[in-house]
């Protein structure tokens, strides 16, 4: 079971707001990191939107420093936070009686297939915690989470949760992310990154030199 988090100390002299960010992030974090670890993708079928970190489990010596800390509490440093709106919610649309469906579920298989097609990755190796959001708060819950984590995958290794582009519209660059773990036959179609995967890997280690007391 994760370590439980503090309840943050109000300041006595301001005023108490139960929706400040300090709290917000407390009960996020605290409904967030008690629900149930699972495989990527989950193996049941559920419906609904919302957030989800991804965990790391494997050997990859460039994520040694992760592992190492996973190792003494299992999901201390997820690898990539991300979320998953309602149909309709990238448009900004926001119709309040339409069903859920399964767009945290889509969303996490997804996941799912780009690590399967990595050359370097095994499915295996990683795990999955979601929790299912109203609408208006899942761009918030994202964000602390992210803040909270800093996912290496999310500020640091990007592309992770990029989809193919499309026919013709193959110019942009190959993200840090494909050049790392390659095989997305997608993403080879793309034009090189800007990064080599030396420079990638180089950029890791000292994230994870100066987070290391995180």
């Amino acid at each position: 079971m994760p370590k439980q988090e503090e309840q943050p100390k109000p300041d006595s002299s301001k005023p108490f707001n139960p929706l400040s960010k300090a709290q917000l992030a407390h009960s996020l974090a605290e409904a967030f990191l008690t629900s149930e670890l699972h495989p990527l993708p989950p193996k049941a079928k559920f419906s609904g939107a919302g957030v989800y970190a991804i965990y790391y489990t494997g050997g990859l010596s460039i994520y040694r420093a992760l592992i190492k800390r996973n190792a003494v509490s299992k999901d201390a440093a997820p690898i990539y936070v991300g979320k998953a709106i309602p149909s309709g919610g990238r448009k900004g649309g926001m119709d309040f009686e339409a069903a859920p469906g399964h767009s945290l579920l889509n969303r996490l298989s997804e996941h799912g297939v780009s690590v399967a097609e990595a050359s370097n990755l095994e499915s295996g190796d990683f795990q999955c915690r979601y929790l299912v959001v109203d609408d208006v708060w899942i761009p918030l819950a994202e964000s602390l989470l992210i803040e909270r984590f800093q996912p290496l995958w999310n500020v640091l290794v990007d592309g992770f949760g990029n989809h193919d582009p499309g026919s013709g519209r193959h110019q942009q660059k190959k993200s840090p992310w494909d050049v790392l773990h390659p095989g997305r036959a997608w993403a080879e179609r793309l034009q090189p990154c800007a990064k080599s995967k030396v420079e990638v890997e180089s950029e890791i280690t000292a994230f994870f030199l100066a987070n290391s007391g995180r």
